[in-house]
């Protein structure tokens, strides 16, 4: 059998990073940026207030107390937007209001939760710090500043930086687009009531929400029966939008597996043994007129979602452009024992804890291939190399790291 190192060499030899994109700023939220963006300008652009208050000079408020306030003239108002050249002189204050550009002359601005807020004059009951509710003109961004780096995945905080630092487009990853297709004629979708031999289709709902979390844009085709025709049209229909298709089910060697049958004739699709449990079936390659890359997963639900985390999550991590491909690993102890097949990587499935300031990991459930159940108590796998056949209790594991968040 092909080992799993090699079959994923294989699968990300032939992946580049998809081409970027010149898009408007929120079509381009969840993207991964393209380019290194630096500060044409100054964040602020200008000293501004960060307070409604009063704009004044230290000496003329430094005396300020509550038992004996100070009473300044005012000789403007300073609105947000205001482009008017007031100038602050001794003996004088301004009223400013958040936002407003700092007039000249001024040292500080004066809260008016510190004065009777009066509009011909004001009484003010505590003197300011220097600079005290005054944003300088680029104290978050300078200019030519680098603000995000090229890699970036761009969320709220991100968009609303470009947007501040004026970028009203960016070039960009595109997410991949993913088409999912489940084949098996036994299958139901969930909500329909299931008749003898039949059973709920789950596949696609395990790929689509993990090629989601992976990043990409998923088109969820739904359940295509073992008929070598019906496959055929289905995938031809779908290739217009797909960067990527996976396919569940029919890869084995049975008499009805239709997705060899059928991609055995297309393409570069080659079909393995992978020294890996669950997952040991697995297909790869090409096909159609712009040489669209397919994977093939076995039907079982543990051995599909494996499959996904060991082979396509770092497929799709590599069309978009970003490091690092795959999950995380960790170290831990094992709290009980169990056994391994030699010869085959297993991932076993697992839930990891931190006790006492280091990594402790569970094996959930048996491994069985349909477990579900054990599937969705799982936040991780226990990665068993080909050559150790046995894990003992305490003993020192790797662990594929599902879920960031550990209790």
């Amino acid at each position: 059998m092909k080992s799993v190192d090699e079959h994923l060499n294989d699968l990300l030899a032939g992946i580049e990073p998809l081409a970027p994109l010149d898009l408007q700023l929120l079509d381009a939220h969840g993207c991964i940026l393209a380019d290194t963006v630096q500060a044409e300008g100054d964040l602020p652009a200008f000293d501004n207030s960060s307070m409604d208050g009063y704009a004044v000079r230290l000496a003329d408020v430094a005396s300020a107390t509550e038992s004996a306030p100070v009473k300044l003239p005012v000789v403007g108002d300073i609105a947000a937007g205001s482009q008017s050249a007031y100038s602050v002189q001794p003996g004088l204050s301004t009223r400013i209001m958040t936002g407003a550009p700092i007039p000249a002359g001024a040292e500080a601005v004066v809260p008016i939760e510190w004065t009777d807020q009066g509009i011909a004059s004001v009484t003010i009951r505590q003197a300011p710090k220097p600079g005290e509710n005054v944003r300088r003109q680029g104290e978050d961004v300078k200019a030519g500043e680098v603000v995000l780096e090229a890699g970036t995945r761009l969320g709220p905080g991100q968009i609303g930086l470009l947007a501040a630092v004026g970028r009203d487009r960016v070039r960009v990853r595109p997410r991949p687009r993913v088409v999912i297709i489940s084949t098996g004629s036994e299958l139901v979708e969930p909500g329909q009531v299931t008749g003898s031999g039949q059973i709920h289709e789950s596949n696609s709902y395990i790929l689509t929400t993990a090629a989601r979390e992976a990043g990409a844009t998923v088109f969820r085709v739904g359940i295509v029966p073992d008929e070598q025709r019906k496959l055929s049209d289905t995938l031809e229909d779908q290739l217009i939008r797909a960067d990527l298709v996976l396919t569940s089910g029919g890869v084995s060697v049975g008499a009805y597996d239709v997705v060899k049958e059928v991609l055995s004739r297309l393409g570069t699709v080659q079909f393995e043994q992978v020294a890996m449990q669950p997952g040991k079936p697995q297909g790869f390659g090409t096909i159609g007129p712009d040489s669209t890359p397919i994977i093939t997963l076995p039907g079982n639900p543990v051995s599909s979602y494996v499959s996904f985390e060991v082979f396509v999550r770092p497929v799709i991590r590599r069309m978009l452009g970003v490091e690092p491909l795959g999950r995380p690993i960790v170290r831990a102890a094992a709290t009980e024992g169990f056994d391994s097949p030699a010869g085959r990587r297993q991932f076993a499935r697992a839930w990891l804890t931190v006790e006492g300031g280091r990594y402790v990991v569970r094996p959930v459930g048996g491994p069985g291939s349909h477990l579900v159940g054990d599937l969705a108590q799982a936040n991780c796998f226990i990665v068993v190399p080909e050559d150790v056949t046995r894990v003992d209790e305490g003993g020192a594991v790797e662990v594929m790291v599902l879920e960031r968040r550990l209790s």
